[in-house]
């Protein structure tokens, strides 16, 4: 875990403790030990058991836990992921921030399992968006992993994405591959370049000019997924986004793209239910 995840898990708990967790303190003795358990309440794929462990010995290096279900495992209701031993303070002022990082993450990677399992049989991955929670990216990009989707980009640091807007901005499909290119070599980053494609016209575009890694196919239907996948015959990765539902996603993995992007996996996506209780 990095340096900058321990000081976010700081701020986390200073935003649920403040100056004291008033109940627990007033009822609970300081040298009280006992244990809690965590239970699942909703049959899913488990998510942020590791995250857990960190967040129990940032609060308290004593805290013992003990592990019974790893990370990505798919889990049913009544099953015991983990119990936690040590002090009952420490047990109670940590619960709800672990639960909601684990809800959350376990939800997320539920999700992604199911895209992951319509898509089998196909050579198509599932990838996530950066429609995710402000401050949490890098724990809802880590839940899509876990539950066997694939990272996009992490942010806008790490990859050129040439969207829409960048290519509307730019004057056009050329200018704006062009720029980006030079831009690469001036100041020597070596990034992948993505451009997103609207029609059939800025498709042509693109193949004439090059000099880029994957083309993502933006609201294109079924039939002209398969059609521009036949025009681009492996000289690119390709990428399926925008319209695709739960229900078309196998359709358009069938026309034979790389990558189908889903917004959905992070950015509307259900916690599941756990708790953590005393034993």
């Amino acid at each position: 875990m990095t340096d900058n995840f321990e000081q976010l898990i700081k701020l986390w708990f200073a935003e649920d403790i403040g100056d004291g967790d008033h109940t627990s303190l007033s009822c609970i003795p300081a040298t009280a030990i006992g244990k809690s358990q965590l239970i699942i309440k909703e049959n899913g794929v488990l998510a942020g058991v590791e995250v857990a462990r960190q967040i129990f010995k940032s609060f308290d290096s004593e805290l013992k836990m003990t592990e019974f279900i790893a990370d990505g495992a798919e889990v049913k209701v009544g099953d015991i992921a983990f119990v936690v031993e040590g002090r009952i303070q420490s047990l109670l002022q940590t619960e709800r921030l672990m639960l909601n990082v684990m809800q959350r993450m376990s939800g997320v990677a539920t999700r992604t399992r199911q895209y992951v399992k319509m898509l089998e049989g196909t050579k198509t991955r599932v990838l996530d968006t950066r429609k995710t929670t402000p401050g949490l990216r890098l724990l809802e990009k880590e839940a899509v992993k876990i539950g066997g989707g694939v990272n996009h980009r992490i942010g806008l640091y790490d990859m050129i994405l040439l969207k829409d807007n960048h290519v509307d901005f730019a004057g056009g499909i050329d200018k704006a591959i062009l720029r980006a290119q030079n831009y690469l070599k001036e100041k020597g980053k070596n990034l992948k370049i993505e451009i997103e494609v609207r029609s059939f016209d800025e498709l042509a575009q693109v193949m004439a000019i090059g000099g880029i890694d994957r083309i993502m196919l933006d609201n294109f239907s079924v039939e002209n997924t398969r059609k521009a996948v036949e025009i681009i015959d492996g000289k690119y990765e390709t990428e399926s986004s925008g319209g695709i539902t739960f229900e078309t996603l196998r359709q358009y993995a069938e026309c034979g793209v790389d990558y189908i992007s889903v917004g959905a996996l992070t950015h509307s996506v259900k916690s599941l239910d756990l708790s953590f209780k005393a034993i």
